[in-house]
């Protein structure tokens, strides 16, 4: 019994039929949830997202189920990729409270960046919201925010599986490449959480506050100064964090990570010899 050689370069999750429409439903789930303010009238009874989040958490853990369930029926999910979801969202939880969040010093998106690169980001998503839930519990910071954490950490370890040159680009380009995308992602990172806060700011008199029922440019409007003006301190320096961890550790992290995954042999086609002569 033999091993294909493409093997070595298999993913732990790949991105089947299934897979991508699970995680293009809990997507828009989660730009419904981030966006709705956006849309609501002036007489809506808003409350930005205190009522929505208990709601948004609990439809999010069925749908990471489902992302789960959905890649298992597309390609097999073995115990090995569960162990790997677990040891990685452990050391995701570890790294966060090193930081705890002090001027934006997060280094627990390095991880997640490197992780969702060599893991797939079927496996990347999944890894970026139980990452953040276990963070949650870990630190106490279980809110109304933390679902929309969940989400928000997803799409970023998502995003660098899908970034190009998986299995082909090695080496310093490859690092560069991650390094600008955690520098990228770390920014958008906080723009987007952004939306879960900024309408609280409904009412007050203040140029950057959240006015429900205005036209949406006029409060993208304010939303972009709102972010210029108080979260931008707390993006760049963890942009700036993640771009110096990811070229410092990087080759080691990944050189890492990609022995745990060929030694596990993940998806291995596995091939029959008849007995020899």
């Amino acid at each position: 019994m033999t091993s294909s050689p493409a093997a070595r370069q298999a993913r732990p999750i790949r991105l089947g039929p299934r897979s991508i429409g699970a995680l293009a439903l809990v997507s828009a789930v989660g730009v419904v949830a981030f966006g709705w303010p956006l849309i609501a009238g002036r007489d809506s009874g808003l409350s930005a997202h205190a009522q929505d989040a208990p709601w948004l958490f609990a439809a999010l853990l069925p749908l990471l189920l489902a992302v789960v369930v959905a890649t298992i029926a597309d390609v097999g999910l073995d115990a090995k990729a569960i162990a790997m979801l677990g040891v990685l969202a452990a050391a995701g939880a570890a790294l966060r409270p090193l930081g705890a969040g002090t001027a934006g010093i997060e280094p627990m998106f390095f991880l997640m960046v490197l992780s969702g690169r060599v893991l797939g980001p079927g496996f990347g998503f999944v890894l970026g919201a139980v990452s953040m839930f276990a963070s949650a519990l870990l630190t106490g910071g279980v809110g109304p925010w933390m679902p929309f954490q969940m989400l928000s950490m997803g799409w970023v370890c998502m995003g660098a599986g899908l970034l190009p040159g998986p299995d082909t680009l090695r080496g310093r380009g490859e690092l560069w490449l991650l390094a600008a995308y955690g520098a990228i992602s770390s920014v958008l990172y906080g723009t987007v959480m952004n939306l879960q806060g900024w309408p609280y700011l409904g009412g007050l008199a203040t140029g950057v506050s959240f006015v429900p029922g205005d036209p949406v440019g006029e409060n993208l409007g304010r939303f972009i100064a709102y972010c210029l003006a108080t979260s931008l301190g707390w993006d760049l320096p963890r942009a700036v964090v993640t771009v110096l961890l990811s070229l410092a550790l990087g080759p080691a992290v990944l050189k890492a990570l990609r022995r745990a995954t060929r030694r596990a042999a993940f998806e291995a086609q596995v091939t029959f010899e008849g007995p020899k002569a």
